[in-house]
Formats: structure tokens, sequence, C-alpha cells
């Protein structure tokens, strides 16, 4: 039986990152690390409960018409094969940890910046947007996140900001679109991949994750109606991973 305060706090992350448009793959994959969980199997179920985030999202999205000239498409179709190749790379479980500890640091860094400057609002942008650059966008970032074992949104919104893609409303779709798919793709490679040397029924003892995060998140869609300010939620959210980054950084390199 796993522990309660991982159900708990699977509950909470999927609650912060929903609510401002991300799926919590890469905080989800730091608490299973801390869990004790073998760490072959952590992107699994790292990648399926961001999954389960982000899919309701990305459903309601569509439903809204946000990802109507946002840009989506051609970041996505080279995203997802990238992040299947990601998924099937092995990787050792330090370098693993040191990856999952800088992707994290560096969502922190990105979420604290936007919460005190990032501009706000759903004003569409008319911006030239550089021919070329969304399957380069899509592949790199595709092949890292189904490599760590999380959705790539922490990395993707950061970039689309720096480019002027699109609102921010759009850009939080498009970044939960890229979530979803990236998830399904990185899970699909870790599964192969791991199915010849990894017992995969250990991570039927964690199935009360899936229901918890699934709750977490329909809290967290409420959230971003109004009931919270987003600068609240993303400060947050920010304190909360780099917490965790620390911990993993500290980890890796031998700290206490």
């Amino acid at each position: 039986m796993i522990p309660v305060w991982l159900t708990v706090t699977f509950l909470v992350t999927a609650l912060l990152y929903s609510s401002v448009g991300f799926g919590g793959g890469s905080t989800y994959t730091a608490l299973l690390v801390f869990s004790g969980l073998q760490i072959s199997l952590v992107p699994i179920l790292s990648l399926a409960c961001n999954l389960t985030v982000t899919s309701t999202g990305t459903w309601k999205a569509q439903r809204a018409g946000l990802y109507k000239d946002s840009g989506v498409w051609p970041i996505l179709a080279c995203s997802v094969p990238a992040a299947f190749l990601g998924g099937l790379t092995p990787i050792d479980d330090r370098s693993l940890i040191i990856l999952l500890g800088l992707s994290l640091l560096f969502a922190a860094a990105h979420l604290g910046w936007t919460s005190l400057l990032a501009r706000s609002g759903d004003a569409e942008l008319s911006v030239e947007r550089p021919r070329g650059i969304a399957p380069v966008i899509g592949a790199g970032i595709g092949y890292l996140s189904g490599l760590v074992g999380i959705g790539g949104g922490i990395f993707l919104a950061p970039v689309l900001h720096l480019l002027s893609w699109n609102s921010p409303r759009k850009i939080a779709a498009l970044a939960t679109a890229y979530i979803a798919a990236n998830s399904i793709a990185g899970l699909a490679g870790k599964t192969i991949a791991l199915s010849a040397t990894s017992d995969l029924s250990l991570l039927v003892a964690y199935w009360p994750l899936i229901p918890s995060v699934l709750i977490g998140s329909w809290i967290g869609h409420k959230f971003m109606l109004g009931v919270f300010p987003e600068r609240l939620i993303k400060g947050v959210t920010a304190a909360l991973i780099l917490f965790v980054s620390v911990r993993l950084l500290l980890r890796a390199f031998g700290g206490s």
C-alpha cells in the first residue's frame, strides 16, 4: 500500500499545475523518486498521471477554439515521434535525477518570473513567426521530455512566450495539448523499453494516484476560472518545485 502523503501530494501537485496550464509530470517524477519506487519505473507512472491531468484541459481548450491559429500542429507533428524516441532511450538513474532537478529549477524560475512580471490577457498577437522553427522546438523539447519522463510544457511555454508566439491564454492551451501528446508518446516508448527488463506489475499498487490527480486537476481547472489570482497560484507552484529541485540536485551530487 502506498503512503497517504504520496496520494495527498499528488492531488495538490495536480491542483497547482493544472491551474496554470501544466500537467505536473516533473514534480510527480520527483515525488516518486523520493517515495522509493524503482527509478526505471518512475517515468511510466509519472506520464500516466500527466496524461490524466492534461487530457481534460486539452478537450476544454479545443471546445473553446483556443487551438485555431495557435501554431500547435507543426510543433506536435515533430514532438510526438521525438518523445517516443526519447522514451525508448535508456538513461541511468543519476542522469535522470540530475536532468529532472535541472528541469524543475528551470520551471521554478519561469513560473516565479511570470508571477511577478509577465503580461496577462487574451489579446491576439500579430507576429511573423520564424519559418521552420516549430519543428526544431517540437523535436528538441519532445525528445528531452520523453527521455526524462515529463510532458515538456515547462520547457515549451517559456520558449513560446520569449518568441511572442501568441496570447498567454493560447500559449497555455498549446502547452496543455503538447503535454498530453508527449505523455502518450513517451509513455508508449518507456513501456516498450522497460517491458523486457523491469517488473511493470509493481506499478499496480500505485493505482490510487490516478484518481487523486484527476480530482486535483478538476479543482485546479476551477481555480483557473478566477477563484484565486493567477499570480498567487504561480508563486506557490514555483516555491514548491524549487524546493523539490534543490532536494533532487543535492541527492544527485551527494548532499543531504
